[in-house]
C-alpha cells in the first residue's frame, strides 16, 4: 500500500484527458498560470507604500461638498 507506480499515474492521466480533452486542459492550465502570476504581482505590489515607490499612482480624492441630503458619519470607539 505504498505510493502509486508510474502505470497508475499514466492511467489517471489518460482518463483525465479523455474526460476533459486536451483543449480544455490547456485553457485551464493557462488560466491557472495567469491567476498565479496576478497573485504574485499583487502580493509584490501590496507590500510597497506610495512614499517608497516612485511610479505609484497618487490617490485622488474628491473635494468635499456640503449637501443637505448627505450625512457624514465618523465612527468612534467607546471609552
Amino acid at each position: 500500500m505504498g505510493s502509486f507506480s508510474i502505470w497508475h499515474w499514466l492511467i489517471v492521466l489518460l482518463v483525465v484527458v479523455l474526460i476533459f480533452g486536451t483543449k480544455k486542459l490547456k485553457n485551464m492550465g493557462s488560466d491557472l498560470g495567469a491567476a498565479v502570476k496576478g497573485f504574485k504581482d499583487g502580493v509584490r505590489d501590496g507590500g510597497t507604500t506610495p512614499e517608497t515607490s516612485e511610479g505609484a499612482p497618487q490617490q485622488v480624492t474628491a473635494a468635499k461638498k456640503s449637501d443637505a441630503n448627505t450625512v457624514d458619519v465618523e465612527a468612534k470607539t467607546k471609552s
